[in-house]
């Protein structure tokens, strides 16, 4: 374990661009990145990284501006985010999952400078999207609803008048001295920003978390060795780059290790086991919903797995038959479980390799090393093993707090730094977390976490709507999905698939209600909060 401090990788790397040049020198001709034709040696990735920042310095990218990336998993994400941290930037990643609006949003929230898109991901073209959703402010150029973004590169070869390709953005570096780059990257602290991860918050605004250097790879350093990430392992990335899962135990991970990165941009079943054979893929982190699914596929059998020797999962209740099925079936020698959440640099436990399948089926698994987990109740009283509560951790994973909302981060950390996940939890006598219940009333939808909050805050922009909330309920193939219960305006006709066809329209799939029951009003307390426990059994009408 790196846990000697002149060993710890926030020590010797010191940011994020020490961690990629270092890759660079140390792994040089091994391969880093697969994408369909191309393969890229680690050398070859440090220098269009470099070349990426260069751009990024010429743009007028200044350390600690914000630089976003909507985009799906590819090469050009991997290169376009790593070479804005390595200006300096800090990144904010955008779920390609989201609509125009939910993106609009998060620029505006952060006021990125400059904005890296997918030029058509699944048949939608995210520029016009987001034009539509940036139409009107006071900005200039070709969305005035978000003045402080000066620049849209298109991650293809054309891209509209008023944006620039990524291959004439990158031309514009070419005049930025090597030295320059590698001065600014030289610059940065490791207590600096990398980065701000967006996670849906309960009061229907998404809320970021700004996370440092230091603790993105001092984290994920700890993960790749609980998790026995090695030196050649070929690492097919499912889960989304916009996701810390994606993003840092996928990218970062690699970078720590040298390990190949295959990232694959939409999840579909056939298209993984073809990886999987082909690229002779060793590891396959993933919710649990991706590997119920290999498993089960009728093809599966034409494939050849046996290259497969880690998968780590999490993010939902995790079958022990699943557990048993991967070790036998696919002789997976190690699977793991882990609990983690945006607010704590996306990891607070995690199973260990030797651990009983039933621990790993049952548990996430215990605080990683230099971290510490309690269960309280609702006075803040740290209770015994066995009883339930709200999970807290602390430790440096922890988050400075969520981007200039200090409100919100006096509410998520307590003046002696404990964060309070708001997930209810129980731990065993040795240490082992169970999530039991959410505070937060969230649900997760294949592998991704749905708030109701926010999908109601949504919801109620449809004129037709005059109150709405909305609950999880299971679902065989995503695990849950969500169901509105909606009260009409006077005069009303709308039906269910009028509110599904439109929300469709104006959020990302995920948070679409799957099921929608009109009732006569919603049933509330005293103070006037919703009685979700009462739908959740069924019931509607007054308290």
């Amino acid at each position: 374990m790196h846990g000697d401090l002149e060993l710890r990788a926030d020590l010797e790397y010191g940011s994020i661009p020490g961690l990629v040049r270092t890759a660079a020198e140390r792994y040089g001709p091994r391969e880093a990145v697969v994408e369909g034709r191309t393969r890229l040696s680690y050398a070859e990735l440090g220098e269009r990284v470099e070349r990426a920042a260069a751009a990024c310095v010429a743009s007028g990218v200044a350390p600690g501006d914000r630089v976003a990336v909507w985009a799906p998993n590819t090469l050009d994400w991997i290169v376009s985010a790593l070479g804005a941290v390595t200006a300096g930037a800090v990144l904010v990643p955008v779920n390609t999952r989201f609509k125009g609006a939910e993106a609009a949003y998060l620029l505006r929230r952060t006021r990125a400078k400059i904005l890296f898109i997918t030029g058509t991901f699944l048949g939608t073209s995210y520029l016009a999207s987001l034009r539509r959703a940036a139409q009107e402010g006071t900005g200039r150029g070709p969305l005035p609803g978000l003045p402080h973004l000066e620049q849209v590169v298109v991650l293809s070869d054309d891209a509209p008048a008023d944006f620039v390709t990524w291959k004439d953005f990158l031309a514009t570096g070419e005049a930025v001295p090597a030295g320059t780059v590698r001065t600014r990257a030289d610059a940065l602290r490791s207590d600096a920003p990398s980065d701000i991860i967006f996670t849906s918050g309960t009061t229907g605004h998404p809320k970021g978390a700004v996370i440092t250097h230091a603790q993105t790879l001092r984290a994920y350093d700890v993960w790749s060795e609980l998790a026995g990430l090695q030196e050649g392992d070929r690492y097919l990335i499912v889960n989304p780059f916009f996701h810390t899962f994606g993003y840092k135990a996928g990218i970062i991970a690699c970078l720590l290790r040298g390990a190949t990165m295959i990232p694959q941009p939409v999840f579909s079943v056939e298209t993984a086991l073809a990886n999987i054979a082909a690229e002779r893929i060793s590891v396959l982190p993933g919710p649990p919903t991706l590997h119920q699914q290999i498993l089960d596929h009728p093809a599966r059998a034409l494939h050849d797995l046996s290259a497969l020797r880690l998968v780590v999962t999490g993010a939902a209740v995790v079958p022990l038959e699943l557990v048993e099925r991967l070790r036998s079936e696919l002789k997976i020698s190690t699977v793991l479980t882990a609990y983690g959440l945006s607010e704590s640099s996306g990891i607070v436990t995690m199973c260990r390799r030797g651990d009983p399948p039933e621990t790993i089926a049952s548990t996430s698994g215990r605080a990683i090393p230099g971290t510490e987990v309690r269960i309280v109740d609702t006075a803040g009283r740290t209770l015994p093993p066995g009883d339930p509560g709200e999970v807290l951790v602390r430790g440096y994973t922890v988050m400075s707090g969520y981007f200039e909302d200090p409100a919100g981060t006096a509410r998520a950390l307590t003046p002696d730094g404990w964060l309070r996940t708001g997930d209810v939890g129980v731990l065993d006598e040795a240490g082992n977390l169970r999530i039991t219940d959410r505070i937060k009333d969230m649900f997760i939808v294949g592998g991704f976490n749905a708030y109701p909050a926010e999908i109601e805050q949504l919801l109620g922009r449809h004129p037709d709507i005059a109150d709405v909330a909305v609950i999880g309920i299971p679902d065989p193939r995503l695990g849950e999905v969500g169901k509105a219960y909606a009260v009409r305006r006077a005069g009303s006709s709308l039906t269910a698939d009028d509110l599904i066809a439109w929300s469709r329209r104006e959020m990302a799939n995920y948070k679409v209600p799957r099921e929608v029951a009109f009732v006569p009003r919603l049933p509330r307390n005293a103070s006037g909060k919703v009685l979700k426990t009462r739908l959740r059994a069924g019931g509607s009408g007054p308290a």
